[in-house]
């Protein structure tokens, strides 16, 4: 018999009493973590019966605190930190974030991240330290742009919650919700009425994460859901009414995404 194969096979024998006791735990199981969102998360949304965060409940034992609320945007995350903190104060272990779809379909302007200006430093290297001027930037606060939104927020978590995991998610993809004549939401394939594709609030998370030091779970790319195709509907509550919530099987799979996602992450600090 070849060396390799009967050296491999001895190998198998002498450590499969050890590999057969090791298991792995995930780092959020039994945790307590608060949800942010919009109508995805919403308990209330008859989309599903279960949301993603019911069954990471289920399959990893975590508590959830969930404060998602149909139609909110970006501006409403300091109103549900807030809630939290009076309900929980500082007994849970992370946030997760789920927010953006709404500001796009209200055409939310993008808008910067920064003002800048230039400004006096003091500064000293391999001299004595002196004043210099230099171009100093600051992020900007403001309700009236999307980015302005996630600045004030994030601020705002950090300030609030600063030994807290935060975990932002990208809004997914989308088809169109045809509620009503007063709630008719076209398909992501179209600009919002300031001219800007979904895309652009996605890149707008995945770049905050570097600005404000949060991990970026990229949902949009990494559950698989593209309603844009009609085979993917079957994720989706209605085929001709609403490709923009996922049914019990879309959130199963954002959830399992999730799950395999956030292994990577600490819930804890």
């Amino acid at each position: 018999m070849n060396k390799k194969l009967i050296t491999l096979i001895l190998c198998l024998t002498l450590f499969a009493p050890v590999m057969a006791q090791l298991t792995v735990t995930h780092p959020w199981s039994g945790k307590k973590v608060a949800y942010f969102g919009d109508s995805i998360t919403d308990p209330r949304n008859k989309a599903s019966r279960t949301k993603y965060w019911g069954f990471l409940e289920e399959w990893l034992g975590i508590t959830p605190f969930v404060y998602g609320v149909s139609g909110r945007q970006w501006d409403d995350i300091p109103r549900q930190a807030n809630k939290l903190k009076e309900e929980h104060g500082d007994d849970f272990d992370a946030i997760l974030i789920f927010m953006g779809t709404n500001d796009y379909n209200n055409a939310i302007p993008i808008g910067e991240w920064f003002d800048e200006k230039m400004e006096d430093v003091e500064y000293g290297h391999q001299y004595t330290k002196r004043m210099e001027k230099r171009m100093r930037r600051t992020p900007i606060m403001t309700n009236d742009t999307y980015r302005g939104r996630i600045n004030i927020a994030l601020d705002s978590l950090k300030r609030m919650f600063p030994t807290k995991q935060i975990v932002l998610l990208t809004p997914i993809h989308r088809a169109g919700f045809y509620a009503n004549d007063k709630n008719w939401q076209c398909t992501e394939d179209y600009v919002n009425r300031c001219g800007e594709y979904l895309d652009a609030y996605v890149e707008s998370i995945k770049e905050a994460g570097n600005l404000w030091a949060v991990p970026v779970i990229d949902l949009n790319a990494l559950c698989g859901l593209y309603p844009m195709i009609e085979d993917h509907m079957d994720y989706f509550k209605d085929k001709q009414t609403d490709g923009l919530h996922p049914n019990d099987a879309g959130h199963q799979r954002m959830a399992r995404t999730l799950m395999y996602q956030l292994l990577a992450l600490p819930c804890l600090f």
